[in-house]
C-alpha cells in the first residue's frame, strides 16, 4: 500500500552513503594478452586511483600496492597515466608526479626524479627499451608550461628524457607503428581546443630513435582529429570531423579515405589523455563505439567499410581497446552501472569482468527510467535531454501536485548528458524530485555544428537553452514552475549561476566548483584552457564588455533566489577565491546562501565523505528553499 507524501519528502533506500560508496569510477581499460587492465577511482580509499588487473585464470586483483595512486595533472585533467607491454607496467604517481616502472610483478622503481615536469599519454617502446610520453614542463615559474613528446630510458641509466617533438603548444597520442619504424602524434596550437582543430603528424624513427622526415597527414584549424591508431598491418587510422561528424578514416597512399560515413560521432572531446572509441583486430576489423542523438552503440566495421551494428544492453560505451581477436570496453545502461566488458570478436561473446558498483536487486524497483526529450529553443533550434520522473514504489504524491525539478547542466561545456544509470539521479527521483539532464548548445554527440552553436555565445545560448527547458517542463506538466532548480559543475556551474542572474525561471541553484567571474579565466587559468574563452566568448581584451556582461558575479545584484556552493580548497581550475567572492556578494544582499569548502579536494570531488556531505547538504538546501519545510535526509 503506497503512502501519500509530498514530492521531495519520500523516504528512499538510495541513500547518500549508497551513492558515495557506489561512486567508484572505472576508466581506461586495456587488453594485453590473457589479461585486462583498467583504473578505478575509489572514494572509500580517500579518492585513490588503483590500477586493477584481470587474468583469465586468476580473477581480479590490484596490480600495484595500495601506497600508489595512478594519475597525472598534465592539462590539469590528466589521463593516459599508465601503459602495459610484455609484463612491464609504467605509470605516473598522482602524489609525487614521478614516473615508475614495474617489471613482471616486481616492485615499482622510479624512472625520473621528482621535478616540475609532468608526464601523460604513456606508450612503451619495447624495441628500444624506452617510454614515450607527453611532457609538460613547469620549470619556469610564472611562465606558461612547455609541452613536448619525450623518450625516457627504462633502464634508468640516462639522466634526462630525450626530446622527440617540440615547438607546438600541445601534443597528444604518441603511438608507434607495429614494426617500430614510425611514430604518429597529434598537435595543436592556441587558441584552439582539440575538438576545434588538431593536426595528425607521422615521422620515421632514425637509428638513434629520433623523429625524422615528419609530415602532416590530416587535420587543421577547422578539423578535429581524434585517436590516431595503427592497425596490426601498419595502416594508420584516425577519427576526423571534417564532414561535420567524427567518422573513421585510414591513410592510403598518403591520402585519407573515409571508412564509413555516418551522421554519428565515433569520437569524443579530448579533455583527458588516453581516450579510445575503437580498436583494430588482427584481420583489420574495427570494433567501434558511436553516438547517435546522444545514445551510444557498438559496431563492427569491416576493412571494406561495411558496418554491422551489434545488439548490446549498453547505451554508454567508451574505452574500447582491441588486441588480437579480443577486446575490452566500458559499458553502462539505464539499469546497470559502468562495467568493464571483455568481448571475443570471433564469437561475439561478452563477459562482464568487473562491475565495482553493484545495485542490490531489492532497489531496482526504485529506479526511474530515462526518457529522451527534444525541446524547442530559440531561433528554431532543438535542445536534447533525458527526463526522469519521480518514482518510488512506496510513495505517491497528493493528487494534482506537480513535482519539484532539478535541471542538471553538464560541464565542459563540450561534455554530454547520458542516460546511463546514475545513483545520484536516482537519489533525487526516489525522493520525489523530477530530473532533467540537459544537452544544451555546445554538447557533444550531435555533430560539430551543435558544438559550435556555443562559439561566441557562452553565457547566452546555454542559458537560453536551459531556460527553454524549464519553460518546456512547466508547460508539459513535468514540473511545478515555481519549484525548478538548476545545478551544474565547472562550466555547468557557470551556466547555472548565469541562469540565476539573468533568467527568472528558476527558484534556486547549486554550483559545484562553478565559474562565477569570466575575467578570472583570463587572469588565473591553466595552459590547456588559457585561451578557450576566446572561442566561447571572444578575444581578450577586445571583447571585454562581453566578459563583464555575462559574468554572474557582475550581475550578483540581479540574483533574487537562494543558491548553494560546493568547492574544493585545492582546485587549480576554479580557485576557491573566485567562489568565495560570489558567495560574499550574495550574502551582502541578504540572499540565502550555503557554502561548503572541502579541504584537500580539487576540481571534482573524490573522497566518499565529501561526496556524502555534498549530497546531503544539497538535499537539505532544497528542502528548505524549494519545499519550504524542515530537513529530511
Amino acid at each position: 500500500m503506497k503512502r501519500t507524501a509530498e514530492h521531495g519528502f519520500w523516504r528512499s533506500p538510495i541513500t547518500s552513503d549508497l551513492v558515495a560508496g557506489g561512486s567508484v569510477r572505472i576508466f581506461e581499460p586495456r587488453i594485453r594478452g590473457d589479461s585486462a587492465y583498467w583504473l578505478e577511482g575509489r572514494p572509500a580509499e580517500g579518492g585513490r586511483t588503483a590500477l586493477v588487473r584481470w587474468r583469465s585464470d586468476g580473477g581480479v586483483s590490484d596490480a600495484l600496492a595500495d601506497i600508489f595512486s595512478v594519475g597525472t595533472r598534465v592539462h590539469e585533467y590528466g589521463g593516459g597515466a599508465y601503459a602495459v607491454a610484455g609484463g612491464t607496467i609504467c605509470f605516473s604517481e598522482k602524489k609525487d608526479r614521478c614516473l615508475y616502472v614495474a617489471r613482471r610483478g616486481g616492485s615499482p622503481c622510479p624512472l625520473v626524479p621528482e621535478s616540475p615536469r609532468r608526464y601523460a599519454d604513456l606508450e612503451i617502446d619495447s624495441r628500444r627499451g624506452r617510454l614515450l610520453a607527453v611532457c609538460e614542463d613547469h620549470s619556469d615559474a610564472g611562465q606558461e608550461a612547455k609541452q613536448s613528446i619525450v623518450a625516457i630510458d627504462l633502464s634508468g641509466t640516462r639522466d634526462a628524457p630525450v626530446t622527440l617533438c617540440t615547438g607546438s603548444d600541445f601534443y597528444s597520442n604518441p603511438r608507434l607503428s607495429p614494426d617500430g619504424s614510425k611514430m604518429c602524434w597529434l598537435e595543436w596550437q592556441h587558441p584552439r581546443m582539440p575538438w576545434d582543430g588538431t593536426e595528425l603528424w607521422v615521422g620515421s624513427l632514425g637509428k638513434a630513435g629520433t623523429v625524422v622526415e615528419a609530415r602532416r597527414v590530416a587535420g587543421g584549424p577547422r578539423e578535429s582529429v581524434f585517436q590516431p591508431q595503427w592497425s596490426p598491418q601498419g595502416v594508420l587510422h584516425f577519427v576526423s570531423d571534417r564532414t561535420g561528424y567524427w567518422n573513421l578514416y585510414r591513410v592510403e597512399g598518403g591520402a585519407a579515405m573515409a571508412l564509413h560515413e555516418r551522421r554519428a560521432e565515433f569520437g569524443l572531446p579530448q579533455w583527458v589523455f588516453g581516450m579510445s572509441t575503437y580498436g583494430i583486430a588482427d584481420n583489420g576489423t574495427i570494433l567501434c563505439a558511436y553516438c547517435e542523438d546522444g545514445v551510444w552503440g557498438l559496431g563492427m566495421l569491416s576493412p571494406r567499410g561495411e558496418m554491422q551494428l551489434l545488439e548490446t544492453p549498453y547505451t554508454q560505451i567508451d574505452g574500447v581497446d582491441v588486441q588480437g581477436n579480443a577486446a575490452v570496453f566500458r559499458g553502462a545502461s539505464p539499469t546497470e552501472p559502468s562495467a568493464v566488458i571483455r568481448m571475443d570478436l570471433t564469437s561475439g561473446e561478452r563477459q562482464v569482468i568487473r562491475q565495482p558498483t553493484g545495485l542490490p536487486d531489492d532497489l531496482r524497483g526504485y529506479l526511474s527510467a530515462p526518457r529522451a526529450v527534444s525541446i524547442p529553443a530559440a531561433a528554431g533550434h532543438t535542445v536534447h535531454g533525458f527526463h526522469y520522473q519521480p518514482h518510488n514504489p512506496d510513495f505517491e504524491a497528493p493528487a494534482g501536485e506537480k513535482p519539484p525539478m532539478i535541471i542538471r547542466v553538464h560541464g565542459g561545456p563540450t561534455s554530454a548528458a547520458s542516460d546511463a544509470l546514475s545513483l545520484t539521479t536516482q537519489f533525487w527521483t526516489s525522493r520525489g524530485f523530477a530530473v532533467l539532464d540537459l544537452n544544451y548548445a555546445g554538447s557533444t554527440g550531435f555533430g560539430r555544428a551543435y558544438r559550435e552553436r556555443l562559439h561566441g555565445q557562452w553565457g547566452i545560448a546555454d542559458v537560453e537553452d536551459t531556460a527553454a527547458a524549464a519553460r518546456f517542463c512547466a508547460a508539459q506538466g513535468l514540473a511545478d514552475p515555481g519549484r525548478i532548480a538548476v545545478k551544474g559543475g565547472s562550466a555547468g556551474g557557470f551556466t547555472a549561476l548565469a541562469c540565476l542572474a539573468f533568467r527568472g525561471e528558476f527558484a534556486a541553484g547549486a554550483s559545484y566548483y562553478g565559474i562565477s567571474e569570466l575575467q578570472g579565466l583570463v587572469r588565473d587559468n591553466h595552459k590547456f584552457e588559457s585561451r578557450y574563452h576566446e572561442t566561447l566568448i571572444g578575444p581578450w581584451p577586445d571583447a571585454r564588455e562581453a566578459y563583464e556582461e555575462r559574468s554572474p558575479l557582475g550581475a550578483a545584484d540581479r540574483v533574487t533566489v537562494p543558491a548553494i556552493f560546493f568547492q574544493g580548497s585545492e582546485d587549480p581550475v576554479v580557485p576557491k577565491e573566485q567562489t568565495e567572492v560570489m558567495v560574499e556578494a550574495l550574502r551582502a544582499r541578504g540572499i540565502p546562501v550555503g557554502y561548503f569548502l572541502f579541504e584537500g579536494e580539487s576540481h571534482g570531488f573524490r573522497d566518499a565523505k565529501v561526496l556524502r556531505w555534498a549530497l546531503d547538504g544539497e538535499l537539505a538546501f532544497y528542502c528548505m528553499v524549494l519545499l519550504r519545510k524542515g530537513i529530511r535526509l
